[in-house]
Parts: C-alpha cells; sequence; structure tokens
C-alpha cells in the first residue's frame, strides 16, 4: 500500500516539474519552486528507501516466525510422543512381574 501511495506521490511530482518547466508561476520564482520540488524528490526518495527496508526487514521476521511454527509444532509433536510414552511405561496396579515388563515392552513397540 505504501509503495502504491509512493508511485502516485512520484507521479505528481513529475507533473510538477514538467508543468514548472513549460509553464513557470506568476506567484513564485520559478527557482524557488524548482528548489522545493527537488526537496520533494530527495524527501520521498528517502522514503522509498526506507519502505524498502522496511520490506526488507519485514521479509526476514516473517521467514523466522515461519521457521518458528514449524519448530514449534515439531516439539509439541515429540512432547506429545514422551507424554504418550511416559504414561504408557506407568506400573499397572500390578506387580511388576516378568510378563507384566513383557507386555509393556510390547505396547510400546
Amino acid at each position: 500500500e505504501l509503495e502504491n501511495q509512493l508511485t502516485t506521490k512520484s507521479k505528481t511530482l513529475d507533473e510538477l516539474k514538467q508543468s514548472l518547466a513549460s509553464n513557470g508561476s506568476a506567484e513564485q520564482a520559478p527557482e524557488a519552486q524548482s528548489l522545493r520540488i527537488a526537496e520533494l524528490c530527495e524527501m520521498k526518495d528517502s522514503i522509498v528507501n526506507q519502505v524498502a527496508q522496511l520490506k526488507g526487514s519485514m521479509q526476514s521476521i516473517l521467514e523466522q516466525w515461519r521457521a518458528y511454527d514449524e519448530i514449534y509444532a515439531e516439539v509439541s509433536l515429540m512432547t506429545t510422543r514422551y507424554l504418550y510414552c511416559i504414561d504408557q511405561c506407568k506400573p499397572s496396579g500390578e506387580e511388576a512381574s516378568l510378563e507384566a515388563l513383557k507386555k509393556q515392552v510390547k505396547t510400546l513397540q
């Protein structure tokens, strides 16, 4: 959106330059207008550079969030698996006999 607004403002500045070059002004000396338009162009260029930097930073942040989301999902899945395994490894109310342990091993496998 900012880029579109800057494009529109650039066109307006170009039109002002062309108008100044062809017509001049009765209210102000053309030199003063030319200086003001030049200042506006410099300010616009500075803003364009800042927007480009901001866009790059935002892209980088977006990529970092995507990586975070992927890693978070993976860690969440692993945590769920470990909790399940721990729950399955708890001895039941029975005594820990060899047969009960073998049954738990088969269940875990």
